[in-house]
């Protein structure tokens, strides 16, 4: 291997350093502030915008995603992706555990869960449901990191499906479904969650996290998503302790689902085989039954509770939420931050907004709607505003790691694509699907790494969040360590660079092939140059005396793997515009 490519460690660090430090100056989306709506430009499109278009709104692009978006623009694709059928975690699990029992050996575990996650990333033909889904997941948080839900594979595998069902659904429905779903309650702890008495008050764990996290957040908002202020010029409260105290009273008498919902299997009896993934069933006897007051709204106190009377209770505690204002602008700006932007402008958000609150056909929550508010937004999509030095997001280890496989056509020695944990910061990514510390995810969405750039430009880079000198090297090994030798236990899933090898005499057509893969195009022209002469550094022998090309081959190879962690460990990569 040429010494190009065998950079000393520091150097390497110091690059991919850099790389994050334009990153947190850059990683935000300012934009325009223009009042332009939602454009859908006429197919086709360049190869490099649908390269890019790809990047936000997939796993990341290969040669024939480029190839067939290029051809029929994007708002044909985005029709295409809406009726593509899910592909299901729960079916991944239940084949596996009837895998396991014909053989008489084994059990599944949360490693079949990442491996369903990213046989879907990788392979599957439903990318656009992936990312969204994936974006919904950093944003209604349940965890396999502990106890809860640890050594609940088919729980969490149903709860993903919830959010992928829903992901081209309506959000009040995705809203129902989370909060019935046993997965969402044992992670937040109001399964069987009993009623107050002398000694008890209800759990208020899942009532403030519906409210803070997962719908209306903090502080009351514009429709532009910026803080609303009293006359003092302080952010208003969306919601006080009484706000929280009231609608904990609401997810009393909620426990596991089954045949028999009599009160004295509340939280006991003999389980239902399938309550791990049946939603919640009301309890009545359990049921907090005295006044309940949150958000303007009030139940009346009761004598007793029935489970129509609870049913209704929770409607209107769901109802309320769902329609409160700060709802389109709270989630839209999320996942603008997800798929597109760090720091949408006002404007961009506005829009956004303004498509969950109507779809055009006076539905509110339409998923569908928003996602294409998010993508076809001029901010999105114009190559000018993406310029800006505030405009774009960094790209999280577990999309790079997706888009590599991807964009190299990877494939799964065993089919399932036994890609695990990948936690470590010093040897793997630092981030695990499905498995962040904590209800907050991997990173906040308002995170400002101190003492930086960004900061004091007003900006967030919620990524950064888990980036540091330990997870700037891990990535960097580990991702060369991929690129030349595929990843996965037992090194199951392997890249696929015939495309690549075939152009390696030619340093330049390498490296823009990789560029449009990679980065849509975006490299520098330094960095472009950077790489390609170190391409070209790495010649390529004659064969050998006795005809054999041995040499030769590694040469080549040797040259893609250098392009190839060159453009991922570069500012330009590492920084989605």
């Amino acid at each position: 291997m040429n010494p190009a490519f065998l950079r000393p460690a520091r150097t390497l660090a110091s690059l991919l350093a850099l790389a994050l430090t334009l990153a947190a100056c850059g990683g935000g989306g300012g934009g325009s502030e223009n009042d332009a709506g939602p454009q859908q430009p006429a197919a086709p499109v360049s190869k490099t915008e649908a390269a890019r278009f790809l990047s936000q709104s997939s796993y990341g692009a290969n040669e024939a995603s480029i190839n067939h978006l290029a051809s029929v623009g994007y708002a044909r694709w985005l029709d295409e992706q809406f009726s593509k059928p899910l592909s299901p975690f729960k079916a991944h699990i239940d084949r596996t555990i009837a895998d396991y029992a014909a053989a008489g050996t084994g059990s599944v575990n949360t490693n079949d869960v990442w491996e369903a996650y990213w046989k879907q990333a990788i392979a599957g033909e439903d990318q656009l449901r992936a990312r969204v889904a994936f974006a919904l997941s950093q944003i209604l948080v349940i965890s396999a990191a502990g106890d809860s839900l640890g050594g609940r594979p088919r729980t969490v595998a149903g709860y993903y499906d919830v959010l992928q069902t829903h992901s081209f659904g309506n959000f009040r429905q995705l809203l129902n479904d989370v909060t019935l779903h046993p997965g969402m309650a044992l992670y937040l702890t109001y399964m069987a969650n009993r009623k107050e008495s002398a000694t008890r008050v209800p759990d208020e764990n899942y009532a403030r996290e519906i409210m803070q996290l997962f719908t209306i957040g903090l502080h009351q908002l514009n429709p532009d998503g910026t803080l609303k202020r009293d006359g003092s010029g302080n952010p208003i409260p969306t919601y006080t302790n009484e706000d929280v105290t009231g609608l904990a009273k609401v997810f009393t008498g909620w426990s596991w689902g089954g045949p028999d919902n009599s009160n004295s299997r509340f939280g006991g009896g003999t389980p239902d085989p399938n309550r791990d993934i049946l939603p919640l069933q009301a309890y009545p006897n359990y049921a907090s039954v005295s006044e309940k007051k949150f958000l303007g709204v009030t139940i009346a106190a009761r004598s007793t509770a029935t489970v129509a009377d609870m049913q209704a209770d929770l409607k209107l505690a769901l109802d309320t939420l769902f329609n409160h204002p700060n709802v389109g602008p709270f989630v839209g700006r999320q996942l603008i931050q997800r798929l597109v932007t760090s720091n949408p402008s006002p404007a961009y958000v506005q829009r956004v907004a303004a498509a969950f609150a109507n779809n055009g056909s006076g539905v509110r929550g339409d998923m569908k709607a928003v996602i294409r508010a998010v993508l076809l937004d001029n901010e999105a999509r114009d190559a000018n505003l993406a310029s800006s030095a505030q405009f774009g997001k960094l790209r999280e280890p577990v999309i790079r790691l997706a888009h590599w496989a991807r964009a190299f056509n990877a494939t799964s020695k065993s089919g399932t694509f036994m890609i695990q944990n990948l936690n470590n910061p010093i040897s793997q990514l630092a981030q695990t699907p499905l498995f962040s510390p904590s209800v907050f995810n991997f990173f906040r969405p308002g995170y400002v790494p101190g003492g930086t750039a960004i900061g004091n430009a007003g900006l967030v880079a919620p990524e950064l969040q888990i980036t540091n000198e330990a997870s700037v090297v891990g990535y960097l090994n580990f991702m060369n360590d991929a690129i030349r030798n595929g990843t996965g236990s037992g090194r199951d899933v392997l890249p696929n660079y015939a495309a690549e090898i075939a152009l390696a005499d030619d340093a330049a057509k390498l490296q823009a092939r990789v560029d449009l893969l990679l980065t849509h195009g975006q490299l520098s022209p330094a960095t472009r140059d950077e790489i390609i002469n170190a391409i070209a550094a790495i010649s390529i022998p004659k064969p050998a005396a006795d005809g054999s090309t041995t040499n030769v081959d590694n040469a080549r190879k040797n040259r893609v793997y250098t392009a190839i962690f060159l453009t991922m460990a570069s500012p330009e990569y590492l920084v989605q515009k």
